[in-house]
């Protein structure tokens, strides 16, 4: 009798485990898409409607108002009834919300519940989105990817969203009809194709908390003691300076050097939308070599990056100088990179199973109050020069690196990479 042979034996080695995980990054790519298209269209909204910088700075900021509770309700929400359903009510929407958008371009009030409900789906999609690729990306799932690919996927999909968004809607914008609503349409479709990825995706995660494949996988060792104390220890002082990074970048920078730029201020931006979150990528395997090395290596590194892009930024603002600025948001971009990608180890290394999606959430909350910092700085202008004002945000950067340090070299312990 003849039998058949597995299928490991015709290579001699085993087959590669399905990909769920990237299927499913998609859903976070359409999140930092649906956050980055409306940055690259400030200075549209300026010629166009005749928004104030007060009004879009304010708009910026308006999108975390609504991503603050996107994040702590999906978060929970996730971990109790799963990730499929809060991941594609949050689809569902993210689409509402660009929709609303594209209304706004003829009335601007719409703007205001859009970039509202932006922030909704986004913080949705983060909290569980991240949490089902951590564990699509975790045997029994994935049993060929080393320890912190799970934790770096999210962050990688989330930057490449960010930074095709901005670029797609500006270049967009710059040439095609109605700029103001055309811009939106590849939200609309990349929301389209992300749904139909991620619907093939099984769920890991069952109503009440538990890991879906608890029964096949191995036992989950015990948490390590008091992961709160060491989210507020090691991870909440970084957090914030994830997105002030970029949103420096994004919505400040730009209006301030582009007066030379007649007619090509939105492609600007859009170039400008495009390197930061890239450079934000192309930092992913510095920051894989430096958690190696040492626990807290990649944050002081990114902070380190913070504060010589904020120099970069107020020396191009100084001088008006569109160059510089785009030098200086390629330096922010990689300080973005290098603590989103600590933060997300530190999250999947300190929480256990039933309490992922919770303590993710928790950090993007506080990474996105980073985005309030071009209203933030907006405000101070009204007394301070723009280069002053960034200037003086070099400050506390640079007290929250001293901490950083000091904390992370009395735990001297390394992590997984």
């Amino acid at each position: 009798m003849t039998t058949t042979a597995p299928a490991r034996l015709a290579t001699g080695r085993p087959p590669l485990p399905p990909r769920h995980w990237l299927r499913t990054g998609w859903v976070m790519t359409a999140s930092g898409w649906s956050a980055n298209q409306f940055s690259a269209l400030l200075g549209a909204y300026h010629s166009g409607p005749g928004l104030t910088a007060a009004t879009t700075s304010a708009l910026f900021g308006v999108y975390v108002l609504g991503l603050i509770p996107g994040l702590l309700l999906g978060g929970p929400l996730a971990d109790r009834r799963g990730r499929r359903p809060v991941v594609f009510s949050a689809l569902a929407i993210s689409a509402l919300a660009t929709a609303l958008l594209m209304a706004g371009a003829t009335a601007t009030g719409l703007l205001w519940p859009g970039r509202f409900l932006t922030g909704i789906g986004a913080g949705a999609l983060l909290s569980a989105g991240s949490a089902w690729i951590k564990e699509l990306s975790s045997p029994p799932y994935d049993t060929v990817s080393a320890a912190g690919a799970a934790a770096r996927r999210s962050g990688l999909f989330l930057s490449a969203g960010f930074a095709t968004g901005g670029l797609a809607a500006a270049l967009t914008a710059q040439w095609a009809p109605a700029p103001l609503v055309t811009a939106y349409l590849p939200h609309l479709a990349l929301s389209a194709a992300a749904a139909l990825l991620a619907a093939r995706t099984p769920e890991t995660a069952t109503p009440g908390g538990q890991l879906a494949a608890a029964t096949t996988a191995a036992p989950v060792p015990a948490p390590a003691p008091a992961p709160g104390t060491a989210f507020r220890r090691l991870v909440a002082p970084v957090a914030p300076w994830v997105f002030v990074a970029p949103s420096i970048a994004l919505a400040t920078l730009p209006g301030l050097v582009d007066a030379g730029l007649t007619g090509w201020q939105t492609v600007y931006a859009g170039i400008v939308t495009a390197v930061t979150p890239g450079t934000g990528l192309l930092v992913a395997p510095l920051a894989r070599r430096l958690a190696a090395r040492h626990r807290i290596a990649t944050a002081v590194a990114g902070l380190a990056a913070v504060i010589l892009g904020l120099l970069l930024a107020a020396l191009a603002v100084a001088c008006v100088r569109p160059d510089a600025a785009l030098l200086a948001a390629a330096v922010l971009g990689a300080g973005y990179g290098l603590c989103v990608a600590y933060g997300l180890t530190e999250v999947a290394a300190l929480a256990p199973p039933d309490r992922l999606a919770r303590l993710t959430a928790r950090f993007w909350a506080l990474c996105y109050l980073g985005f309030c910092t071009p209203y933030a700085i907006t405000l101070l202008t009204g007394w301070f020069a723009p280069a002053t004002v960034l200037l003086a945000a070099v400050v506390p950067a640079a007290a929250t690196l001293a901490l950083i340090t000091h904390r992370g070299t009395r735990c001297g312990t390394r992590r997984p990479v």
